[in-house]
């Protein structure tokens, strides 16, 4: 089966939703000049929240084949963050420690 829309959300999951949410909790924190590997991490932490999503799925035979493949695709998207390899990351991690 094709998945293509969750192929494109996990993509830009880091960016679109995980980065967002990394830099507000920072702000709230009052914490303005975290490590990259911080950020990094905080990142991954909601980039994982995903997790939820994927429980409220059903339980079938398809469904888990869903899940299995998503679960990968998470998996190689939070290596290429904590490893530095999301440009979208790393100009938001800038951005954010140079925006004062």
């Amino acid at each position: 089966m094709d998945y293509f829309e969750i192929d494109r959300l996990i993509e830009d999951l880091a960016k679109l939703y995980s980065c967002s949410c990394a830099a507000s909790w920072f702000k709230v924190e009052g914490l303005w000049n975290p490590t990259r590997d911080e950020f990094r991490n905080k990142v991954v932490e909601f980039m994982n929240h995903f997790e939820h999503t994927l429980a409220t799925f059903p339980n079938s035979p398809e469904s888990e084949k869903f899940k299995a493949r998503t679960r990968e695709l998470l998996q190689k998207e939070t290596q290429l963050v904590l490893g530095g390899n999301n440009n979208e990351v790393e100009k938001r991690y800038n951005y954010f420690v140079n925006s004062r």
